[in-house]
């Protein structure tokens, strides 16, 4: 501060947004601040432990190149122990040990006391230094302290690299691409959903070509309304390709601007504009994704057709109801997803042979009957059975219609009949590949089968396909479940966590994660999900119960054995 005053606060500015965010992101909560100092407490230990870690590595970045002077390095201390709430604040001997600790670490460095270390060890094996016994000030009995350090030469550095769910991604081993959600420049905000409408109709169509990876939907609109660098995304993402655009309708006139950027080298080399009446958007469309293809793999796209086989709607009106319901439906909440059902059914009354919009509706109820989001739980089966009914009748309109195909594999992987909701799960992935949404459900479903290798490799194939997704943890949630179902239970548990931290009201990853918690021996932890569970819905949870509604899935031995032993009653 003395020498360059501006420059630190510059930097202790993004240093704090950096440490902000990913407080946020772990479940944490910001109880005070003053100076350069920050005080958060989070929902359990390892949440605190994996964002102090990120918060560490993400600093050592900023750090990297700066003389030794001028970089900011923050010491973190953490400790599990009592509070006194006050406000917003927090006072106690607990948040005095916290700080003691704190003052312990070296910079850039990490302490957690023996009582924090008791509930990671098993979850997050790292490699802390145990310091034994310290007397602090004001702090009556010695207090265990475990150390480590995130210098570049340290394999706290690696560990921490190997935890963080945002880092780079390595290229696959075939073209890959993102496309970034296009730009609304209307006057009107009631035309957004032109420019999402035309981002995912893209998706969709360069999703289906087997030689193309294509980042999900959900990832690339985390960055909806940001100013990004193509070439941060890219990393974020994994991906050589970034297609970017926006869109501007007034009247009965839409204009589209497309670019397609090389992003290891940030230049463009695709562009092109498009003036068009209303009407005609779907084939600018296919115009814009034909392009594309053609400037990144000119032989192969003169060999595999790229055009999406579903056909539009007459009308722009019901295709606009059904854009903003999968809008809704991405947000996975109860109300969202309520809304999107009657959106769905306002586009069914105005064009009954619209395929998607059926398709779209009997996935949005088996959602809903998955999170028992009914007035009672006798109701749960006739959502399923009318989930089936829909995305059969979407089926009869459109064969081809991948979201009917997928919600009708699960309905009958809810009944048993394993290898006949593989078959049409599988059918509706040999037309869609690269669809992440449904790669994660036929892992479910593989889970359900007893395939648990096979699970996990499609729920892992997910999750890169979808690096950065945030609907409501699905990819991460059905990646643990089958973890845990090869009895992989530390792996799984790690997973289990990320999406409790982001969605604390999925009653769906539960049950789960206390027969994980069981397994682990993490008691304590488990009861704590179990109460949140339980006020979840009005049916408390019970191990007979869990065993006669999985009586049919080949996972129920495993899954049952870890809610006894955390205590669940029977």
């Amino acid at each position: 501060m003395e020498h360059d005053e501006t420059g630190t606060l510059r930097k202790l500015v993004s240093h704090r947004e950096i440490m902000d965010r990913l407080i946020a992101e772990h479940g944490g909560r910001i109880a005070n601040t003053a100076g350069d100092s920050v005080l958060a407490e989070f929902p359990s230990a390892v949440d605190a432990v994996q964002c102090a870690m990120e918060v560490q590595k993400a600093l050592g970045h900023l750090n990297e190149g700066a003389p030794p002077e001028k970089a900011l390095r923050f010491r973190i201390g953490i400790h599990v122990g009592d509070v006194v709430i006050r406000g917003s604040d927090l006072l106690g001997d607990g948040v005095n040990v916290a700080a003691r600790l704190e003052g312990l670490a070296d910079p850039g460095g990490l302490c957690i006391s023996g009582d924090a270390h008791r509930q990671v060890r098993k979850a997050l094996p790292l490699p802390f230094t145990d310091l034994g016994s310290q007397q602090v000030k004001n702090i009556d009995e010695p207090i265990q302290v475990f150390a480590m350090r995130f210098d570049e030469s340290s394999s706290a550095r690696t560990e921490a690299k190997a935890l963080s769910p945002v880092r780079t991604l390595p290229l696959p081993d075939k073209p890959s691409i993102a496309v970034l959600p296009f730009v609304n420049m209307s006057p009107s905000p009631d035309a957004e959903f032109f420019a999402d409408g035309i981002t995912e109709d893209i998706i969709t169509a360069l999703a289906r070509l087997k030689w193309l990876f294509v980042i999900a939907r959900n990832s690339t609109f985390t960055y909806k309304g940001k100013a990004v660098d193509v070439r941060q995304v890219a990393r974020d993402l994994g991906v050589r390709y970034v297609v970017e655009g926006c869109v501007r309708a007034s009247g009965q006139r839409i204009r589209i601007t497309g670019q397609l950027i090389d992003a290891e080298t940030g230049h463009h080399i695709w562009a092109e504009r498009y003036d068009r009446p209303l009407n005609d958007i779907f084939a600018v469309q296919d115009e814009i994704t034909e392009s594309v293809v053609a400037t990144i793999e000119p032989h192969l796209y003169a060999e595999e057709s790229f055009r999406a086989t579903l056909q539009p709607p007459e009308s722009i009106a019901v295709w606009g109801l059904v854009i903003r319901a999968l809008t809704l439906i991405n947000k996975a909440d109860r109300s969202e997803n309520q809304q999107a059902q009657l959106l769905l059914n306002r586009a069914i009354e105005s064009e009954p042979t619209y395929a998607r919009a059926h398709a779209v509706l009997s996935w949005a109820k088996w959602w809903e009957a998955l999170n028992q989001w009914t007035p009672d739980a006798s109701a749960v089966s006739a959502v399923y059975e009318g989930a089936a009914e829909v995305a059969g009748h979407a089926l009869a309109l459109d064969p081809d219609e991948p979201w009917a195909r997928m919600t009708l594999g699960l309905t009958l992987s809810r009944s048993g009949h394993h290898d006949q909701a593989l078959e049409q799960i599988q059918t509706a992935l040999d037309a869609h590949p690269n669809w992440a949404l449904g790669r994660a459900m036929c892992g479910f479903a593989l889970v359900r089968a007893g395939r648990f290798d096979d699970a996990i490799s499609e729920t892992g194939h997910a999750l890169r396909m979808s690096p950065l997704d945030t609907f409501a943890g699905i990819y991460t949630v059905f990646h643990a479940l089958a973890l845990m179902s090869a009895r992989r239970f530390s792996e799984a548990l790690i997973y289990f966590r990320k999406t409790v931290q982001s969605h604390p009201d999925f009653l769906g990853q539960y049950g789960a994660l206390i027969s994980c918690c069981g397994h682990l021996g993490l008691l304590d932890e488990a009861q704590m999900y179990l109460r949140r569970r339980n006020n979840l819905t009005s049916t408390p949870y019970s191990v007979s119960q869990t065993r006669r509604e999985m009586s049919r899935f080949a996972h129920v031995d495993v899954f049952v054995e870890g809610l006894s032993k955390a205590g669940v009653p029977e």
